[in-house]
């Protein structure tokens, strides 16, 4: 399979048991997306949806996701956004990253779900991203930013 530039946008009930290259398919019943991943490999890749996991946009033509689609768990690890329907390739991620990454993730679930620790607990977790120009630095601003 080759890598997906361009995904068309499906809702469903629930999602299909066997996914379809290029198709984005979105189930609000079950709060979950699912597609193949975009670079080819044929991995499956569900974003649930919610305030801390993905989230997405509808223009009535297209879908937005946010943020980016890290596969970090797969051999591949494909780095993405969907926008507008279009797959906008990002970089890779160093494995201390990916950890701050998921560690951010894991604050930003207690506090919604109130676990606390509050964001000032969290504060340790360093997760700049490394000093780069041009392009890609703006593309990881626009990424990172929540």
């Amino acid at each position: 399979m080759k890598a997906i530039s361009m995904l068309k946008h499906q809702f469903v009930g629930e999602i299909p048991g066997k996914l379809s290259a290029g198709i984005l398919y979105i189930s609000l019943e079950f709060d979950t997306m699912a597609h193949l991943c975009c670079c080819g490999c044929g991995h499956e890749i569900v974003t649930p949806l919610s305030p801390t996991d993905w989230r997405f946009t509808y223009n009535g033509a297209a879908i937005t996701v946010h943020p980016s689609i890290g596969n970090w768990s797969h051999q591949c690890r494909s780095h993405y956004i969907i926008r507008n329907g279009r797959v906008v390739w990002a970089g890779d991620w160093t494995d201390e990253q990916v950890a701050a990454g998921r560690a951010r993730d894991r604050a930003a679930k207690a506090v919604q779900f109130g676990n606390t620790p509050t964001p000032l607990e969290v504060k340790g977790v360093d997760s700049e991203p490394p000093k780069t120009r041009g392009a890609i630095a703006r593309l990881w601003r626009w990424m990172t930013r929540r």
